[in-house]
């Protein structure tokens, strides 16, 4: 029998949770591709455990073809069972094509059939999209900044800088009305940090720190990130 979470279309698009090898082999060369790496991003061996443990494994499909995938495994969130969403990539190409929250709402899904109370994941708090993703179109609480969580990255993406953080919570049914907040402030980011990176690592690195002073100051004085602008700034409220 299949349930909601085994199966998802979305305008020709199929999302679908992973059991076969072949399958599990196909998601990590497709990671391996969105990254950039030399070496497989996570080895289909993983993908199985996960898989086979009661952990999440989907693939997204084009036509028989397999365009994103994404993983995680069952993890705690201020006490309640989470999905905590380790990785989730798409090919060059689709990436705003509405498959990327095809693919959340997939795992929220399955997590709801599941009694999973939360999501979690860490993105880059200099990647403007990914920011704009979780916390505007998706409405994800930031719960945490981890600085330089993975320590120095070699692929394409992250190269050349270090590997802070921010922490996704998104539960999987609708949250309570935050209360009401008074002063708020503004902390932009660059433009594209990926190609920034690359051309300029300094000010990269500049960048990286000014931000991170900033956004671990507003939270370590009880401010709440509230929203991603579309110019690429973050908006922070305190309490009144």
């Amino acid at each position: 029998m299949t349930s909601a979470s085994d199966d998802h279309q979305l305008d020709g698009i199929d999302i679908r949770v992973l059991h076969e090898r072949d399958d599990l082999v196909a998601a990590s060369a497709v990671l391996q591709q969105v990254w950039g790496s030399t070496t497989p991003l996570v080895a289909a061996e993983l993908l199985r455990a996960i898989e086979h443990s009661g952990g999440y494994v989907a693939g997204a499909y084009d036509h028989g073809r397999m365009v994103g995938a994404s993983f995680g495994w069952l993890a705690r969130h201020l006490g309640h069972c989470a999905l905590h969403s380790h990785v989730t990539g798409i090919l060059p190409g689709l990436r705003h094509s509405g498959i990327g929250r095809a693919i959340k709402q997939h795992q929220r899904t399955w997590a709801a059939e599941r009694g999973i109370e939360w999501i979690t994941w860490t993105f880059d708090p200099l990647v403007r999209a990914n920011a704009w993703f979780n916390i505007t179109v998706l409405g994800a609480h930031v719960a945490a900044y981890l600085e330089n969580f993975y320590g120095e990255m070699t692929d394409s993406l992250n190269a050349n800088d270090e590997s802070d953080r921010l922490v996704a919570a998104w539960p999987v049914q609708s949250s309570p009305v935050p209360p009401a907040m008074g002063r708020r402030i503004e902390i932009p980011t660059p433009d594209d940090i990926v190609n920034l990176r690359r051309v300029n690592p300094s000010e990269a690195q500049r960048w990286r720190h000014e931000v991170r002073v900033a956004l671990e100051g507003a939270l370590a004085e009880g401010g709440r990130i509230t929203s991603f602008t579309r110019d690429g700034s973050y908006i922070v409220e305190f309490p009144s």
